[in-house]
């Protein structure tokens, strides 16, 4: 454990939990987005329903939306921002079940081609968060790793074209998840890898049989 796990963040609001945890949630799925957002439906779980509107976590997360930082002191001014940009925002909560952290939040988010995703992310403390679910699919991941998720049809052969992929352009993978919704169903490989992954290599990723979407969470920068 290092000084920064002991006392958190330098932020701007009243907690790690519920005002900078729920920023990088925000930032996170701009990033995962990788594009403007046009909407941001918001549907607060738990503690977060029941205390995070005291706690600014309603504009922390907008504010990550938009790409500011933690410190940002625009964050208690987020949603007029949001107005700027042209983003529309509404909330409300939701029950996500006894196995959801209770610092948790849905969302379901437009970006400005139409392109939908939809994330379940929970903010672990300290300022720390996780992605827990994407499109209703299990992906687990802590948005420390540049981290690759494959959507795909539950066909043999597409991991291993995955993974040869990145091989090929020296790609170390940290972790590797895998789960699906039924035996030849929807699937999803979720991979933290060590280095950034090409657009190229993206593109040959949505553009490969098999596969339906492919999101990617990259470090380099606000997408």
């Amino acid at each position: 454990m290092n000084l920064f796990d002991m006392i958190g963040p330098i932020m701007v609001g009243p907690s790690s939990s519920h005002t900078a945890g729920a920023c990088r949630i925000g930032e996170a799925a701009r990033r995962l987005m990788a594009e403007p957002i046009s909407r941001a439906d918001l549907y607060l779980h738990g503690s977060f329903a029941t205390t995070g509107i005291g706690h600014g976590t309603d504009k922390a997360i907008v504010a990550g939306l938009l790409g500011m930082d933690v410190d940002d002191q625009r964050i208690p001014d987020a949603l007029h921002y949001a107005k700027q940009a042209g983003m529309q925002v509404s909330f409300g909560t939701v029950d996500l079940g006894p196995d959801a952290h209770p610092n948790s939040v849905l969302l379901k988010l437009t970006g400005i081609s139409g392109h939908h995703l939809e994330i379940i992310a929970c903010s672990i403390g300290g300022g720390q968060v996780e992605i827990r679910d994407i499109d209703g699919l299990k992906a687990r991941f802590s948005c420390t790793h540049p981290t690759l998720i494959v959507q795909n049809n539950d066909t043999p052969g597409i991991v291993a074209f995955v993974t040869s992929l990145l091989y090929e352009h020296h790609i170390n993978i940290a972790t590797i998840q895998l789960d699906r919704d039924s035996r030849g169903g929807h699937a999803v490989i979720v991979l933290e890898l060590d280095q950034e992954v090409p657009k190229d290599i993206l593109d040959r990723l949505n553009n490969a049989p098999s596969i339906v979407k492919v999101t990617y969470y990259s470090l380099e920068g606000n997408q």
